[in-house]
């Protein structure tokens, strides 16, 4: 990973417990911390001495004692001025949590997540980049969403239609304006396609009236309506005028290797 000063969010109990695992840290029962230098891993011993990295390890350690004594979320700060209020009172805090629930990720949708979804896409329904989505119609099709959230807010939303022939159309794919920096968007694409993988379908399309430079960035080209799968092609609203681009996923070597390309970035 590159190196940030911007601090680290969020962490899942597993990712948290292989970070301790990795530098080799574990909490004695009675209190105190243990570390098992490596003398092969320049690596660990520069990071143990960076000023700060062996309290923040210390810190993850007696939270892992704490969740796994049954405490649902642990929370680190940094002993500033108003850090507990900013940590417990805003969505995104100011410290790193630590949670043995979903704090965020990607699920599929259930019929509850129909407001946050309409509220989501209503702008760009608006303003004509998406096609309207009445809220009957979300209801009637919410298993095929997926939703991106944090502590229980929709940051992100996607839509996975599977056609014949290995086809599937990626759709509705939008990202909240408040978290459109944070990588959310790749992560629900690239999510969406390996579940398109999964589901034998190597061949993913999406279809919009707008710019295409962020898919055709992504490994998607431009096709024709007859590339399209026949029942696609009969459904297919030629007064809108969409363009529609395409991408072939041969496995999930190719996924990987373009996640590692924008991870970079």
């Amino acid at each position: 990973n590159k190196l940030t000063e911007k601090p680290v969010q969020n962490l899942r109990v597993s990712d948290a417990k292989n970070l301790l695992e990795y530098y080799k840290m574990r909490i004695h029962p009675k209190g105190f911390a243990l570390v098992d230098l490596d003398g092969d891993s320049p690596q660990q011993n520069a990071t143990l001495r960076t000023p700060g990295s062996m309290e923040t390890l210390i810190k993850v350690g007696y939270s892992m004692v704490a969740l796994e004594k049954g405490v649902k979320r642990a929370h680190i700060l940094a002993p500033e001025n108003g850090a507990l209020v900013q940590e417990l009172y805003t969505r995104d805090g100011c410290g790193t949590l630590i949670s043995r629930d979903i704090y965020e990720g990607i699920r599929r949708a259930d019929v509850s997540d129909v407001a946050g979804i309409s509220e989501l896409i209503e702008p760009l329904v608006r303003q004509g980049t998406l096609v309207e989505r009445p809220k009957s119609q979300l209801e009637k099709e919410i298993l095929s969403y997926y939703v991106y959230t944090r502590d229980g807010l929709i940051l992100a939303t996607g839509q996975l239609k599977r056609f014949e022939g290995g086809f599937a159309e990626i759709g509705c794919l939008v990202v909240s304006k408040d978290y459109r920096r944070g990588g959310r968007g790749d992560a629900m694409l690239g999510y969406l396609e390996r579940l398109s993988l999964q589901c034998g379908a190597k061949k993913v399309f999406v279809l919009s009236t707008q710019t295409m430079e962020w898919f055709v960035e992504r490994g998607f080209r431009e096709v024709s309506v007859e590339s399209l799968p026949p029942s696609r092609q009969a459904v297919y609203n030629k007064k809108r005028k969409s363009k529609i681009y395409m991408k072939e996923i041969d496995g999930d070597r190719d996924l990987d290797a373009a996640e590692l390309w924008w991870s970079n970035k």
